[in-house]
């Protein structure tokens, strides 16, 4: 039985896995360009990590709520409610993150001076900004799109959809940041542009797919919002301050690294770039398990869900474990790869030897905190990202940065990663088990 449920596990996610890896593998290829421009590009591109991962975190925690309402009611037979649930988050939704990014458009300058941007960045951030916020935008409508199909149990063409999209944008890369002949490029406002371009392109290919399933329905919205707006805010406010914790901490973190100038900032955001991609099975696994347990949760099946939780842990540990320690050996090969400056090079390798191996911890956390939204403790999975972030990770990396410098850095957060992922699991195992199905 295990071995079974170990294979639709294994189903529901590779899709995902390879759509995550692509899509993420391609903003550390821009990352990757952007560091042959320079350091100061590079920094400038830094700073503006923390509010575009303000603009996903809200993203994901929409979609959470998208998964998870979609899946509950999928999973109770309700097919006519799901479609009119499924027309409502995509319009709520998509202008949501509208006003967001109108929002950070107005204020950037002042939001990029408290992050400790100097001025004479300032230019370079901006021309860069508009763009990315556009591409965020369209970003997050495909996002949403994705989240109907997973509701409805198919991750393939999500996956599918994210390397195409992946795909086009490193085509397009080199060709708008460098330029090809006279032609000299746009630089560092080229990365962005061509993600946006490609995420026009996968917005387009899923408004094609939709066309040819029955999900959406444009009668009986407003009644069905009457009804559905309470139970999907219980989940979606609580998700979305879990997801918006992290883009915090970016902030907080970056101000901590910015202290160390520039070329720390530089190498912090190229460590950041890696992170997302070496956590690309713990990615996945948020996207694709959250729904699956959501339609157990609806049918009462709590003993599925204790063993799928249970095969997740062991997935991410031995995973996350084995993939940090072979990139750590790797680490002065692969900083050498990222990056054109020696020095940004030797303190990238720096947080590769010490980050990489605690992403098992915080792999494992990131699971627990995904269950908790699909299995109705949304609340404990807010405290949990809560204590994550604002109890373990960022005192030890500040204490780390007063010790050490760098060196310090990197250490305090990987023991932070260590200690949330212990108390993450502690905490759904002896506390309030997610597995218990009420």
């Amino acid at each position: 039985m295990n071995a079974s449920l170990g294979c639709r596990l294994w189903r529901q996610t590779w899709p995902m896995a390879i759509g995550v890896m692509a899509l993420l593998g391609f903003q550390l290829v821009d990352s990757a360009f952007i560091a042959r421009l320079g350091t100061a590009p590079l920094a400038a591109q830094t700073f503006t990590f923390p509010l575009s991962f303000l603009v996903i975190g809200v993203q994901v925690g929409l979609g959470i709520a998208i998964a998870a309402q979609l899946s509950r009611v999928l999973g109770a037979g309700e097919r006519a409610r799901a479609r009119r649930l499924g027309s409502l988050v995509m319009v709520v939704a998509g202008s949501v993150i509208a006003l967001l990014v109108l929002l950070l458009w107005v204020f950037q300058s002042r939001l990029f001076s408290l992050l400790g941007a100097e001025t004479t960045s300032l230019p370079l951030i901006r021309a860069y900004w508009g763009p990315q916020l556009l591409s965020a935008w369209l970003g997050a409508v495909l996002y949403f799109g994705y989240s109907l199909f997973r509701a409805h149990g198919d991750t393939r063409l999500p996956g599918k959809l994210m390397v195409v999209t992946s795909l086009i944008n490193l085509a397009l890369d080199p060709l708008l940041i460098f330029g090809v002949g006279d032609w000299k490029g746009l630089g560092l406002p080229g990365a962005a542009w061509a993600t946006v371009l490609a995420f026009a392109c996968g917005l387009a290919m899923l408004v094609g797919r939709l066309a040819h399933h029955d999900w959406l329905s444009s009668s009986g919205l407003l009644a069905e919002a009457h009804r559905s707006a309470p139970g999907f805010a219980s989940i979606a406010a609580p998700a979305m301050v879990s997801q918006l914790m992290p883009p915090l901490a970016a902030m907080l973190s970056t101000r901590i690294v910015a202290t160390l100038g520039e070329t720390s900032v530089a190498a912090w955001g190229l460590a950041s770039r890696l992170e997302t991609v070496a956590l690309m099975l713990v990615l996945a696994l948020t996207m694709s398990l959250p729904p699956w347990l959501g339609r157990c949760h609806g049918a009462g099946d709590g003993e599925t869900i204790r063993r799928l939780m249970r095969l997740a842990a062991r997935v991410v540990l031995g995973w996350q474990l084995t993939l940090g320690i072979v990139l750590a050996l790797a680490a002065p090969w692969l900083a050498l790869l990222l990056s054109g400056s020696p020095e940004v090079r030797d303190e990238l390798a720096l947080l590769i030897r010490f980050l990489l191996p605690s992403y098992a911890l915080l792999g494992l956390c990131m699971v627990v905190v995904s269950a908790g939204n699909a299995l109705g403790w949304p609340f404990g999975a807010m405290l949990m990202s809560g204590v994550r972030l604002f109890v373990c990770y960022l005192p030890c990396l500040w204490l780390g940065s007063q010790w050490s410098g760098m060196t310090g850095l990197a250490i305090g957060a990987a023991l932070g990663n260590v200690l949330a992922g212990t108390l993450a699991w502690w905490l759904y195992r002896y506390r309030r088990p997610l597995s218990e199905v009420k």
